[in-house]
């Protein structure tokens, strides 16, 4: 039977833990003493109504306040479905409980007054939601009773929150008017909804997708203890953190690089088949290799990305503020590292997703972050699996857990990328490097901004040159000494020898980045629009650049818009096969995994989008703000 993890929250008395309570009740959960009990105390502070919040208001603080504080866990079955859930606190100061409570979560369920509509909380909640990768988001309008079942007041607040998350990314949003305390459209539907012709939220945990955030391609395998017994057997403890696995398979372990192969995989009844994410089990390997705790298991063919410098999405948690001068312990999966916040980039204004400047993060701030370990961790982007690209930060005077974060990528030189690739040979070996006459800081002082280099990404057809040119009008009107590199331009002069092949396309983009680079050099914002199809290419041109200099901006807009637009009339070209290896058509484009920003053109105009990378570029202080 499937299980479903999923977790409330919202703001103060939103009713979070009704809902909850009539959910266990409606579908028989409750025991008849809890039942009794519940009843009894709902007598004793003289309520007229069986109070089914108090099933999960467990703390004495929290019934005598009439609200959640810590994290409640239940769980509850029908024929259909398993569930767990979180009951997360709405108050702003419990905020990072709720972060707790979702992060295993696959479905968020946000509460909203009807007479309140959306606030702060609300939004946050969303914000988090999306953060943590939860795939499916269900924003529940709650007391309904209270506004006499209004369809307009619903309306309202469901048009508010679908603007507000249309920024977030979420890919699955539902909204449903209920009453948790007279269980309307909660387990049936409600006769005082009839403009309602949705189903009921049980119906909807019962039949929504579950399974969809697991990553069951890329196998990762943290190892937590090393078994043992006796000198005849040796085994490997962890849970299966993605993927799957089966007796056979060629692996490496990391760091240490060892390769060997999977002679067993056992679970609490013996061998196994296969296992996969999620499972606890007790890998046996053909070689005796050096493996303790805090080593990975991978394929040796989908190796993750090892690093010591990332860029990671960070949520505070802690009374006391972010402090770069320390050294936090960061635990991921089993390992554990010393790391400092090396660079805090900006942090993020919940109530409109604005990126402002700031020197620390406070209690439930979020913010985005350089960090620097003292040794290598390996790890996926979080976007791409939330079991290898989330950690914790530890203060190491109180072992307290002082901040959860997601990684977003890393941050590499160009040494490092580029000696991953084959050697490009200087043909002149009397080529000599000389330095700038005038250096870097020198331009940025007379020019009064900083150099930068913004590079746009995305499908032809997508807008990237039309924001491009009105974002260079836009900074050269205000003085800011800017640069434009076009796609097209290149190959007419730097790139006319080359074609569209694989080697081409890095090629192009590998001059594209040595010239950007220039640019940069000389004190210019550099506004670059290519196509640039591959992640690899664009890694390149950004590991040239320092950090917290290099933007890439994700310009999107689905094939059938960009088709539809058409300006040069290549689609046409291409899907009739007069043009080969188009990109989107006849060749593949790979959209970036943690862009700086994401632009969609289908649904927001240039001017628009142009303010956004305005602002973007003014809270990373490439530009001032007495420029605009």
């Amino acid at each position: 039977m499937d299980l479903l993890r999923l977790s409330t929250a919202g703001s103060v008395d939103d009713g979070k833990s009704t809902l909850i309570g009539r959910l266990l009740y409606d579908t028989k959960s409750i025991f008849e003493d809890q039942l009794e009990a519940i009843e009894r105390a709902s007598r004793q502070r003289g309520e007229g109504y069986v109070n089914l919040a108090l099933l999960t208001d467990g703390l004495r603080a929290e019934r005598e306040q009439n609200i959640t504080i810590d994290v409640a866990y239940r769980y509850f079955a029908t024929p259909r479905r398993k569930f767990i859930i979180a009951d997360t606190p709405g108050h702003v100061q419990y905020t990072r409980n709720m972060v707790t409570g979702a992060s295993t979560a696959e479905l968020a369920i946000v509460l909203v007054d009807a007479r309140k509509g959306v606030l702060t909380q609300s939004r946050r909640h969303g914000f988090i939601a999306s953060l943590l990768g939860i795939p499916h988001l269900v924003i529940c309008v709650n007391k309904m009773d209270l506004v006499d079942y209004s369809e307009e007041v619903f309306e309202e607040i469901r048009d508010e929150y679908t603007g507000f998350a249309s920024k977030l990314g979420v890919k699955d949003l539902t909204f449903l008017p209920i009453s948790a305390l007279r269980g309307d459209n909660v387990a049936a539907k409600s006769e005082n909804t009839p403009w309602y012709d949705g189903s009921t939220l049980l119906h909807h945990l019962e039949t929504v997708p579950v399974g969809s955030s697991r990553n069951l391609v890329d196998f990762r395998f943290p190892v937590q203890y090393v078994i043992r017994p006796d000198q005849d057997y040796r085994g490997y403890a962890g849970r299966v953190a993605s993927g799957t696995i089966q007796p056979g398979e060629e692996v490496v372990v990391l760091p240490g690089g060892g390769q060997t192969r999977v002679v067993a995989v056992e679970g609490v009844n013996g061998e196994m088949p296969e296992a996969s994410a999620g499972e606890s089990i007790v890998l046996r390997v053909e070689d005796e290799l050096d493996i303790s705790r805090g080593d990975m298991i991978v394929r040796s063919r989908n190796l993750p990305l090892v690093g010591t410098r990332l860029e990671a999405i960070l949520c505070w948690m802690s009374d006391r503020p972010l402090d770069r001068s320390t050294h936090y312990f960061l635990r991921h999966t089993t390992r554990e590292v010393q790391a400092v916040v090396s660079e805090l980039l900006y942090r993020i204004d919940i109530d409109t997703l604005h990126r402002a400047p700031a020197d620390t993060l406070e209690l439930n701030d979020i913010g985005r972050i350089a960090l620097t370990t003292s040794a290598p961790i390996f790890f996926d982007p979080y976007e791409r699996n939330r079991e290898t690209g989330g950690f914790v930060l530890v203060d190491p005077h109180t072992n307290v857990t002082v901040a959860a974060g997601m990684i977003r990528h890393e941050v590499r030189t160009a040494d490092e990328v580029l000696g991953s690739r084959p050697e490009r040979a200087i043909k002149s070996e009397n080529a000599v490097w000389e330095e700038w006459n005038i250096g870097l800081e020198e331009r940025e002082h007379r020019n009064g901004h900083r150099a930068a280099v913004v590079w746009f990404t995305g499908l032809s057809g997508s807008g990237k040159s039309t924001i491009a040119r009105g974002l260079e009008r836009a900074l050269f009107d205000a003085g800011v000494h800017t640069m434009l590199l076009d796609g097209d331009q290149v190959r007419h002069g730097l790139c006319s020898d080359l074609g569209f092949s694989p080697a081409d396309r890095e090629e192009n983009i590998r001059r594209i980045g040595e010239v950007a680079r220039l640019f940069y050099q000389q004190g210019n914002v550099v506004l670059c629009t290519f196509v640039s199809p591959y992640r690899a290419d664009r890694e390149s041109a950004r590991a040239l650049i320092p950090a917290g200099r290099f933007v890439e901006v994700h310009v999107a807009a689905d094939l059938q818009t960009c088709i539809d637009r058409d300006p040069k009339g290549l689609y046409r070209r291409a899907l009739a096969g007069e043009i080969a290896e188009f990109t989107g058509v006849s060749s593949p484009y790979e959209p970036p995994e943690s862009p700086e920003m994401h632009l969609n053109t289908s649904t927001t105009g240039p001017d628009e989008l142009i303010e956004h990378l305005l602002e973007e570029l003014r809270v990373r202080r490439i530009i001032p703000p007495r420029k605009f």
